[in-house]
């Protein structure tokens, strides 16, 4: 198959957030597409897209509108051919795109842990008792509420350098970021130090980026066909499939793993009240090619161990 390559006069659009992460990851699939082709880098264009989740910092998702809210612009453009390819964290996707756009190609998945931050402490146990802590994370709140309900837990939205300004004025004790967009940073000054995730089992696709294109552009397919890894497909088939049947929304606190061992995928799972008053958890072992009949069976297990009042803070 002939792939039809972008030039400079035609460069490949790629759609982005204007983070600073979420432009490093554009950045990174603009060198792997351009590595892949020995292109150069006016073949493509960043495109920054303001999305509405980036504007509004003192709330939670939950209360504006959820996971949409960081992807709803960039889709709208990529539908209207504005952009060729949108860039996305896969830990802030919806499991369900629009129609007529499609989610299938990851690139290497960096480091799945959490990470604790604090200019004075390494980890959780040094927290002293009735501590402050931030996250704007619900399914990091309740986990950090299940195994210490003494902290108190207050709102921290924004990015990266926003987080690090609260904690050095003192708003909170700590505060926990996803080791993967410190990593992407190139942020080593931040007092960070992983969470094992026997400790605390990270958000669903955390750490991978998926790249968004649509559906009936056959010349980009072939194109990001060249970058998909793999092995991060298999496990994303999986912890996406675990969420879609949980139904996974902003308003659940979910965790789920999958690693690989050969051929063979372990999948670990947790759904969490919100104030952390209960978790349940479970494991599935497989084929790596069963991976989303696996996520599912999992959830289902979850769901009928967790009962229907387990859920019923949805509708209070």
């Amino acid at each position: 198959m002939t792939v039809t390559l972008p030039t400079p006069d035609r460069p490949l659009k790629i759609g982005t957030r204007g983070s600073p992460l979420a432009l490093a990851q554009a950045y990174e699939t603009r060198n792997r597409l351009r590595q892949a082709f020995d292109l150069d880098d006016d073949c493509f264009e960043i495109v920054v897209i303001k999305v509405t989740g980036d504007a509004i910092q003192d709330r939670p998702l939950k209360d504006i509108g959820g996971k949409g809210l960081f992807t709803r612009e960039i889709e709208e453009d990529l539908l209207s051919e504005k952009i060729d390819i949108a860039v996305h964290s896969m830990k802030d996707m919806p499991t369900v795109q629009p129609n007529g756009l499609v989610l299938e190609t990851f690139l290497p998945r960096e480091d799945v842990r959490d990470a604790f931050v604090s200019p004075r402490l390494k980890n959780l146990s040094e927290l002293a008792e009735g501590a402050v802590v931030g996250t704007s994370s619900l399914r990091r709140k309740a986990q950090l509420l299940n195994r210490r309900p003494d902290l108190q837990v207050v709102e921290f939205r924004g990015n990266v350098q926003t987080r690090l300004k609260k904690l050095g004025d003192g708003v909170a004790e700590c505060t926990f970021l996803a080791a993967a967009g410190l990593n992407r940073l190139k942020m080593d000054e931040v007092p960070a130090t992983p969470i094992d995730p026997d400790n605390m089992l990270p958000a669903v696709a955390q750490g991978a980026i998926g790249i968004e294109r649509r559906v009936a552009d056959e010349t980009t397919a072939a194109l990001l066909a060249a970058v998909h890894d793999l092995p991060t497909g298999h496990r994303l088939i999986a912890e996406r499939s675990f969420l879609l049947t949980l139904d996974g929304s902003c308003e659940t606190p979910i965790a789920g793993l999958a690693e690989l061992d050969g051929d063979r995928l372990h999948l670990r799972g947790e759904v969490l009240r919100p104030d952390g008053s209960e978790a349940i958890a479970g494991a599935r072992d497989g084929s790596i090619t069963d991976g989303a009949r696996m996520g599912e069976d999992l959830a289902k297990e979850l769901l009928a161990r967790a009962g229907a009042d387990f859920f019923d803070w949805h509708h209070s």
